[in-house]
């Protein structure tokens, strides 16, 4: 597996994260199995969110871990904390980061977290009082490194201000079909199409020039949540292009897609939340792939994009 040496922070970490959303839907043994089945495919990287089905996610992550064999130091752990789903609000309160990161360790059955995300802004956050959270996590030894989950840039350079330690990752989304991350300088002063829409306020130059690494969430997505266009019939001239590639380097379809996440020079990581052992081990090839400037675009084409 590739690996990245993320500056600031972990270092050795794959290219590709196992997200554990759906990880409830796993029995202990199931998920103890599909944590082996990461290791030895070179996935040392989990990511997860108090939020995830009210933390059960974690705690199915926690006892299968346990169960595992692994050891702790082998891995990378992450979790998200900030949205409160059951109170209808977002909250990086200080009171409730730290309430939610003691909760969060006990649940995964863990002494520290080497990665801590806020998760999506709270809109009437304190900069100064998540940065009295993150020093005492810090300093306590409970975080290793922290980040943001979809956070817009203006509102991660005040955070940035505030804290101490450096803020290494950012989780957006980004797929083939949902590119709006990454394609919307080439529209710019565009009157003749939304495409010239600013929906993300240059994030990811910004995430480039402070060192942030992007980690891509939905990277076989097609809308928000709308499902995947792997084999969907509403993509067609996309699915014909990555059986084409796909039959070239001799890996799956979602592999393609994976790799042409992997192929922009920003150095991204790719969440993939399969819960499927056999669907896992087609996928991570793709960090193995190294797509053409031509066949980048091909693929950028083909899911329905233009160029201006």
């Amino acid at each position: 597996m590739k690996t990245l040496n993320v500056k600031n922070g972990p270092q050795n970490v794959s290219t590709i994260i196992q997200g554990c959303m759906r990880m409830p839907s796993l029995s202990v043994e199931e998920a103890t199995k599909l944590i082996q089945t990461d290791l030895e495919l070179g996935i040392n990287f989990f990511d997860n969110a108090t939020c995830y089905t009210e933390g059960v996610a974690e705690a199915r992550f926690g006892e299968a871990f346990q169960k595992s064999g692994i050891k702790r130091e082998d891995v990378v752990l992450q979790t998200k904390v900030g949205l409160e789903f059951q109170r209808n609000e977002f909250d990086w309160t200080k009171e409730n980061i730290l309430t939610n990161v003691d909760a969060s360790l006990e649940r995964m059955k863990t002494d520290y977290l080497d990665v801590l995300l806020l998760h999506r802004p709270d809109l009437i956050f304190d900069p100064e009082e998540v940065a009295e959270a993150f020093e005492e996590l810090h300093q306590s030894g409970k975080v290793r490194y922290f980040g943001v989950s979809n956070v817009p840039t203006l509102q991660l350079a005040l955070l940035k201000k505030y804290v101490k330690q450096p803020l290494v990752f950012n989780q957006l989304q980004l797929s083939l079909d949902q590119s709006q991350l990454i394609d919307q300088m080439l529209y710019v002063n565009d009157k003749t199409t939304d495409m010239s829409i600013s929906r993300d306020s240059e994030i990811l130059n910004y995430c480039q020039l402070n060192d942030i690494t992007v980690q891509a969430w939905s990277p076989l997505q097609y809308g928000k949540f709308e499902g995947s266009f792997i084999d969907n019939p509403k993509f067609p001239e996309l699915n014909k292009v990555l059986e084409e590639l796909s039959d070239k380097y001799g890996v799956s379809k979602a592999a393609i897609a994976i790799a042409w996440i992997l192929r922009h020079p920003a150095h991204m990581q790719a969440i993939i939340g399969t819960m499927n052992p056999v669907h896992l081990a087609e996928t991570v090839p793709a960090q193995k792939v190294a797509l053409t400037h031509h066949e980048w675009y091909q693929l950028y084409l083909a899911s329905g994009k233009f160029l201006p």
